[in-house]
């Protein structure tokens, strides 16, 4: 049986954090089930303390999902308690363009791209070149780093 992933960023806030990027990537907050959660505190598998309100939905306070609406793609924020205070070992690249190749889009369109983030909270750090492939490096509202191509 061949495996999937899922990808887990950890988050201070996971629910704001998925919204973020739920509008970076086009996707979608993955859909919560309030009558799930409150049987679960019914039946004494979590409490109220487990739940948060968000966007006046009743939510699990630990996590947040993010799925891409066409795809197998799920991205899970979980809650921790301390800050990011180093570079990633990993990190997530994000094409923008018609996905045939990262080399597109133009610059001035990565420059757009770029700027609209930076807008909606993110931090440009900085640009790169090698041979035909060029990105720009920014962080996303709580520190993560990813790349746009």
């Amino acid at each position: 049986m061949r495996p999937t992933i899922q990808i887990v960023l950890d988050a201070a806030d996971p629910h704001e954090l998925a919204a973020w990027w739920a509008e970076t990537l086009e996707w979608e907050v993955e859909p919560t089930d309030e009558n799930f959660i409150r049987k679960m505190i019914d039946d004494g598998y979590a409490t109220e303390a487990d739940t948060r309100e968000f966007r006046g939905q009743l939510v699990w306070r630990e996590m947040g999902v993010i799925r891409e609406p066409d795809g197998p793609g799920r991205m899970l924020f979980q809650l921790v308690p301390e800050p990011k205070t180093t570079k990633n070992r990993m990190h997530l690249d994000a094409y923008f363009g018609d996905g045939s190749s990262p080399v597109a889009p133009t610059e001035q369109a990565r420059d757009e791209i770029r700027d609209r983030l930076v807008a909606r909270g993110a931090t440009f750090l900085y640009s790169e070149t090698q041979g035909p492939f060029a990105w720009h490096t920014l962080a996303d509202p709580e520190g993560n780093e990813f790349c746009i191509a």
